[in-house]
Parts: structure tokens; C-alpha cells; sequence
């Protein structure tokens, strides 16, 4: 028996815990709501179901079964299983919102592609030229994690290869954050700007030496490129002299 009201208080402890979560989430979606549930009394009800590890069918039985925990939440009627089926799609884009998923102090961008064929792209160039199966199809993910949560805060799919650059801002505009931290592809001064300007944050961002040889050029560093040209001449005359 003790040890029976002792999982009852922690299921009394964990309702009102969870009641208090489900107070991010707006009390009703549409002012034309019937009002027989609330959203946060509904997601009280699937997150005890997600403890409890139980069905829709099952937490309803079980909350018949326990009008003690009901009224801890101030459910006075029992809702059918049909009414938290139709609750979840409404709440997944809440999650992030009672997870804090919209904050950071630092958060890593990234993005990958993954080829769509199934043929390998060998068999598709090497092996068989002939037959002209030289296309490449991808899907590209991009993705923005925090570091410190290892949790994933937004993503961008794409049904085409796209440059890393593209979605940049899509990922970062609607977190706050303190740092950025990205690879050499995303080396790009309206990213930093962006960064700096419109998130109020540090972007970690490595720069490339230069963009191509001509930018290097342009850099300041012609001279330089003379001094290593004449040298490699003087070397190259000396060797000559030499044989």
C-alpha cells in the first residue's frame, strides 16, 4: 500500500508539472472552440500518455479509472480517444515553442545532400558511359542544432542541389541566440551582416584565403606574385647556367 500512494503522489506530481508546461501553448486555438476542453488540460492528458506508455483508448480508461488525477488538472468530464487524435497534428508546431527549441546560446548550421538514385554513381558513369546515365538527382537538408542540447531547431529540405548559402537566414530568422558557428561555405559577408545586424549575435564563420586568383590579385598581393615569379626565374636561370 505505501508503495501504491507513493506512484500515486508522483503521478499527482507529474500532472501538475506537466499542466504547467502546457501553459505555453494558447488556451484555445479559434474563439469559436466549444470550450468542453482546453489545450492545456489536452496536452496534459498526451503527455501522461506518453509517461504511462498507453494508447489513446487506454489513457481514457485509465482516467476513468483515477478521478483523483482528473481533477488535479480540472478535467470534470472524461474526453474519447477521438479527441486527442485530432489534437496532435494542432500541437506539432507547438513543440518547439514548450521544449524552448527557439533559443541558444550557440547554434551550428550545416546542410548535406543525398542522391536519389538508386544505381550507384559509378554504374551510371564508368561502367555503363555508353547508355548516357550521367544525371544526378539529390535531396539537400540544412539543418541549425544547438550545441549545447544536441537538439535540432529548424530544417530545410530541398528537392534540388542548392549552395549551403540559401537557406542561411531561413534557419536562423526566427531563433535567439548568442553565436553562429558554420563551415568555409558559408563564407559570405551578407551572412555576417545578417548575424551581426539582425540576430544581435557572433558569427564564428572561417574566411577563405581568397575566392579564386584573380580575387587573390585583387587583395593587394600583386606585388607578392612578382617577387615569387622573379625569384622563380632567377632559380630557374641559375639552373640553367649550371648544366
Amino acid at each position: 500500500m505505501p508503495q501504491k500512494k507513493q506512484e500515486y503522489e508522483s503521478y499527482l506530481k507529474f500532472v501538475s508539472e506537466a499542466l504547467e508546461l502546457a501553459k505555453k501553448v494558447p488556451r484555445y486555438f479559434s474563439k469559436f472552440s466549444n470550450k468542453i476542453y482546453c489545450n492545456h488540460q489536452k496536452l496534459t492528458i498526451y503527455v501522461l500518455m506518453q509517461k504511462l506508455k498507453l494508447t489513446t483508448r487506454s489513457i481514457v480508461s485509465f482516467l476513468r479509472s483515477n478521478s483523483n488525477i482528473c481533477l488535479e488538472f480540472g478535467l470534470l468530464r472524461i474526453p474519447v480517444h477521438t479527441t486527442i487524435i485530432r489534437f496532435l497534428p494542432k500541437i506539432k508546431k507547438f513543440i518547439g515553442l514548450l521544449l524552448d527549441l527557439r533559443q541558444a546560446h550557440t547554434v551550428a548550421v550545416d546542410a548535406i545532400g543525398f542522391e536519389l538514385e538508386t544505381k550507384s554513381y559509378y554504374y551510371r558513369t564508368a561502367w555503363n558511359s555508353d547508355k548516357k546515365q550521367k544525371t544526378r538527382r539529390y535531396a539537400k537538408l540544412s539543418i541549425a542544432i544547438d550545441t549545447e542540447k544536441q537538439l535540432i531547431l529548424t530544417h530545410k529540405i530541398r528537392r534540388k542541389l542548392r549552395h549551403d548559402t540559401q537557406d542561411f537566414k531561413y534557419l536562423l530568422k526566427n531563433l535567439s541566440l548568442k553565436q553562429v558557428v558554420a563551415d568555409k561555405g558559408y563564407d559570405d559577408k551578407k551572412l555576417r551582416r545578417f548575424v551581426v545586424t539582425k540576430l544581435n549575435a557572433i558569427p564564428i564563420i572561417p574566411i577563405r584565403r581568397y575566392h579564386n586568383f584573380y580575387g587573390y590579385l585583387k587583395q593587394g598581393k600583386k606585388n607578392k606574385w612578382k617577387e615569387l615569379s622573379s625569384k622563380k626565374q632567377s632559380r630557374n636561370s641559375i639552373f640553367c647556367d649550371q648544366t
